[in-house]
């Protein structure tokens, strides 16, 4: 089949970890003699977009900050335009505060001041970080979630995610997120829908999450890949009511689709 456009996840997918997955820069690089248009799109809210262009150069992947999308860059873009004016109480880590900021975002350390609460991963989340959260949501602050990631693959095991914070505060304060950005979220597919000026439901994804980016894939239309280096093991996929398309051992067998 062929497509207009590749849209590619990064943790699980590229890299695993500190480590690029065996084959991944290739299949890039595939992508690239193909010329097809791509976007990175991961979930991860902690780097900017330059800096994890950077993180990614460094391993030896060909990619420009333009190409990359962020539950970062997401939820800067959604605050920017549904809370411009809004003072924002933040349970997260300095990458995400820089972003907000950078988008002309108020940010307030004082959790009674809250318009909207943001809540993320954070490495160094607390009890009382637990406490300020139940209280900013004592009233009518909205709470918003970066993305639903509950853990993220690393060379030897999962970690929690910002998944395991937003649950965390949602259980405390008995209500769930007014909005949670990141893949599977509508706005994911319309960001990357702009970087790659094209329709999503003209391209391949990619990625190693049935909840995250396959679920995303099949919503936007996309023709879609699950590959098995990341966090779905063979009963998750067997018990899944989400069916990828395709299924990879890893992207190294990405030419096949192509």
């Amino acid at each position: 089949m062929d497509y207009n456009g590749v849209v590619l996840d990064v943790d699980g997918t590229l890299i695993r970890g500190s480590e690029p997955i065996a084959g991944a820069i290739e299949a890039v690089e595939t992508i690239r003699e193909r010329g097809l248009p791509v976007a990175f799109v991961s979930n991860n809210p902690i780097r900017t977009r330059e800096a994890y262009a950077d993180r990614l150069t460094s391993h030896g992947f060909s990619l420009s900050p333009d190409e990359l999308i962020t539950a970062g860059t997401i939820t800067a873009e959604y605050l920017a335009r549904e809370h411009a004016a809004d003072e924002l109480y933040v349970i997260g880590e300095t990458g995400l505060e820089i972003q907000l900021r950078e988008a002309g975002l108020t940010l307030t350390d004082e959790y009674d001041r809250a318009d909207a609460l943001i809540a993320s991963i954070d490495r160094e989340f607390s009890y009382d970080d637990l406490t300020h959260a139940l209280w900013a949501l004592s009233g009518s602050t909205r709470f918003i979630g970066t993305d639903p990631d509950r853990t993220i693959p690393t060379e030897d095991r999962e970690v929690p995610g910002s998944g395991a914070i937003i649950n965390a505060v949602a259980g405390v304060a008995g209500r769930e997120p007014d909005a949670i950005m990141g893949k599977p979220a509508p706005s994911a597919v319309e960001a990357l829908e702009r970087t790659l000026g094209l329709d999503a439901a003209d391209c391949l994804i990619v990625g190693d999450r049935l909840d995250t980016d396959i679920e995303m894939g099949e919503r936007a239309g996309m023709t879609t890949a699950l590959v098995r280096t990341g966090v779905t093991d063979e009963r998750t996929l067997a018990e899944s009511e989400i069916e990828p398309d395709h299924v990879l051992d890893s992207v190294a067998e990405l030419d096949s689709l192509l």
